[in-house]
């Protein structure tokens, strides 16, 4: 909520007008408006929840490419979906969730019908430039294969 007081244009005394703003940024008229709590849950869309990333998850020779969309609103990042377009058998794959922060943990489905793994587990640990050192396996394994994962510029 936002408020601002004006003077007069003469400069005199203490005529104030207050404006309201509520969380999305609509000015609203009363104070009650503004922190109204049920209009701004009912402005804001899942869009509005999430963003993206691009990650490069690198294993020797191997490189998926992974565009992952994230709640920017909690902390680790809860991971709320995207995909693993390329670099893994039977491509793309649909990220159903996890979590990133100081950890990365990652899950995915195959989503095509190709004779290969039906899910995958990525895991790590931040390091500095940004990017994660773990181990993936597939399956429900999860310490199968080493990887680094970094963030695509």
């Amino acid at each position: 909520m936002t408020t601002q007081a004006r003077k007069s244009s003469k400069g005199q005394s203490s005529q104030q007008e207050h404006r309201f703003v509520n969380p999305m940024g609509a000015e609203v008229k009363t104070r009650d408006e503004a922190f109204a709590a049920d209009q701004a849950s009912q402005e804001i869309n899942a869009e509005a929840l999430q963003t993206g990333a691009k990650l490069q998850l690198h294993n020797g020779a191997t490189t998926f490419e992974l565009e992952v969309r994230y709640n920017p609103n909690t902390y680790p990042f809860v991971i709320t979906g995207g995909r693993i377009v390329s670099g893994i058998c039977g491509a793309p794959w649909e990220i159903t969730g996890g979590s990133m922060g100081q950890q990365l943990r990652l899950t995915a489905k195959r989503t095509s019908q190709t004779p290969c793994a039906a899910t995958i587990t990525i895991l790590g640990e931040y390091q500095n430039p940004p990017s994660y050192r773990g181990t993936y396996g597939f399956d429900g394994a999860s310490t199968t294969f080493r990887h680094t994962t970094r963030y695509e510029v």
